[in-house]
């Protein structure tokens, strides 16, 4: 079975390397790169990839548009944030693609933040689908933890991928911030409004769920600083569309 290995980059010079290095098994490896001012090109030059850049407009239409450049029909999806264990890439290299039934292959992550794995707090749930045939799987388009829609039957991979999202916790906090304005902006399109329930209760209880019954009281203070953050990005994310709505009316008071 033949595969491309496909890493959308955006100044990923801490990464990059040893991204490329863990699907050294791939058959043909693309960077898809959103013009990064650091060294992630001068690296990425270094090993035998394709190297391609395009301004980023959405997640799910960089990785469709590297797709469509790939010559092989099993892709593998790579962030430049997450790596291929060895047990993993055995697994892989094991799928008889003769005798496949599957169209697509979710995988479970090992999330780090920093040094620290936090293996609770929701992050047990975690899984993404990563390798899939590109003739039967395509992504959607959301600007934001984009999906795989999959013509087809499948299957989990038993190993995980190591996933080294955040360098710390002031990292992490400011990629809170990011999603939170952009789910906000999603929002606002879609003509959302916010109430004191998404104001007040609904951070309360994203809390509670990630440290209570997501069991993150089993990550000591990780998994309290964790859970706190994810209800701060659920209130953020209010607080912002709350914003947007408020400059719309604004707007229209004026005209």
């Amino acid at each position: 079975m033949k595969i491309t290995a496909i890493i959308p980059t955006l100044n990923e010079e801490i990464h990059i390397e040893d991204s490329i290095k863990s699907v050294d098994f791939a058959d043909e490896i693309i960077v898809i790169d959103s013009y990064s001012t650091d060294r992630t090109i001068e690296i990425a030059k270094k090993y035998d990839v394709k190297i391609v850049q395009r301004v980023f407009d959405d997640f799910s239409s960089q990785k469709n548009f590297a797709i469509d450049l790939a010559i092989n029909d099993w892709i593998y999806i790579l962030d430049a944030d997450e790596r291929v264990t060895p047990s993993l890439k055995k697994e892989i290299l094991s799928i008889d693609e003769e005798t496949q039934e599957f169209v697509g292959f979710y995988v479970k992550r090992n999330f780090y933040l920093g040094d620290i794995q936090i293996k609770y707090t929701g992050c047990q749930r975690d899984k993404v689908i990563r390798l899939f045939r590109k003739t039967k799987c395509r992504y959607n388009g959301v600007k934001v933890h984009e999906t795989i829609n999959a013509d087809g039957p499948l299957g989990f991979f038993k190993h995980k991928v190591d996933h080294f999202s955040y360098r710390d916790f002031n990292h992490y906090m400011l990629k809170q911030k990011m999603y939170a304005q952009i789910q906000a902006q999603q929002l606002h399109e879609k003509g959302k409004k916010v109430t004191l329930f998404h104001l007040f209760v609904k951070p309360l209880v994203t809390f509670i769920i990630h440290f209570i019954v997501r069991l993150g009281f089993l990550d000591g203070y990780a998994g309290l600083l964790v859970s706190k953050m994810r209800a701060y990005r659920v209130l953020d994310r209010y607080m912002n569309l709350w914003y947007l709505n408020n400059e719309r009316n604004n707007s229209n008071n004026k005209v």
